[in-house]
């Protein structure tokens, strides 16, 4: 093989997949600089398109992205909301119904029991569980004691009242529950 054969070769190995398809009978020095200054033009010009496309593509997926992430923020509570809309309702009704003449006492609870149920098994459905410790054992993770009394028959650090229910919410506490513990 004879020293220009090998230049072309090594010429051909770093030429552009165009300049590859040049014909094998053109040497580089029969291109002429304008030829060669033309053709890198080209290429320049293909890069700074490929590279304005993809800058306008990142830039309609960073407004698709915040489009996005506004919506889901402004429409979070969609279905929480519509979970409550009938516990409103029941609500309404239990008032015009206790604000009745004919209303009893024993009507009103009982509706106000059903509709204190229909709240709680609303927030349940999204992770909202409710913490009611009493005659357990005192956990201060999960409580709060507000006050010990001595209680015959009970162990110590039980609790025996609950003053405030705590709720905790996917896993996290949000309110202790505040209790009463034995002594």
């Amino acid at each position: 093989m004879s020293q220009e054969e090998i230049n072309n070769t090594d010429n051909s190995l770093d030429a552009t997949p165009d300049q590859q398809t040049q014909p094998a009978s053109e040497s580089p020095s029969d291109v002429s600089p304008e030829q060669l200054l033309e053709q890198a033009q080209a290429k320049a010009d293909e890069y700074w398109n490929e590279l304005l496309r993809a800058r306008a593509d990142l830039e309609n997926m960073r407004r698709r992205h915040s489009r996005d992430l506004e919506s889901a923020h402004k429409h979070a509570l969609d279905r929480f909301v519509t979970e409550l809309l009938p516990v409103c309702d029941s609500l309404e009704l239990g008032l015009n119904a206790a604000g009745n003449e004919e209303a009893n006492l024993s009507s009103v609870r009982d509706g106000m029991d059903m509709t204190l149920k229909m709240l709680i098994s609303a927030i349940a459905k999204f992770g909202l569980e409710q913490i009611n410790p009493e005659g357990e054992a005192f956990d201060p993770e999960l409580h709060q004691a507000m006050a010990m009394q001595p209680v015959e028959g009970k162990e110590a650090n039980q609790v025996i009242a609950v003053m405030q229910k705590g709720y905790r919410f996917n896993g996290r506490l949000l309110r202790p529950a505040m209790v009463v513990v034995s002594q």
